[in-house]
């Protein structure tokens, strides 16, 4: 695969801005271990995806969560719901958000979600939601 440099740099820039440095960590665990991967990743998923004007990163945050949870794709949501913390999103609405996900996707997944919840909120110190 061929890097495309405009995509792939809008898409370092808002994986910077969305995760800063532990995003730019894990790409760069991906791009040692396999490059074109990390160029699909950023090129597409941030450079392509993420950085259409339509929604906002908290919006898209509350999309992949979900998407996450309903695919009990568990160990990608530290991830993101660093993200979506550092993007605006509150404790409370994520906290809802996996209430809201046990309504449609079961309780097992909801609760395997809550635990990342609370394994994140309990590294950044968040005690009050």
């Amino acid at each position: 695969m061929s890097r495309n440099p405009e995509s792939y740099n809008k898409g370092i820039e808002v994986l910077n801005d969305m995760v800063g440095e532990p995003g730019l960590k894990a790409i760069g665990a991906f791009e040692k271990f396999y490059p074109d991967f990390a160029d699909f990743l950023v090129s597409f998923g941030f450079g392509e995806i993420y950085s259409r004007e339509a929604l906002d990163y908290k919006q898209r945050e509350l999309i992949t969560l979900t998407a996450l949870i309903t695919q009990g794709a568990f160990e990608q949501m530290p991830f993101h719901l660093n993200a979506a913390l550092n993007v605006g999103l509150t404790p409370k609405e994520i906290v809802e958000l996996v209430i809201h996900s046990a309504a449609y996707v079961g309780f097992p997944k909801a609760c395997s979600a809550m635990t990342q919840v609370m394994t994140v909120f309990e590294q950044r110190g968040i005690k009050d939601i």
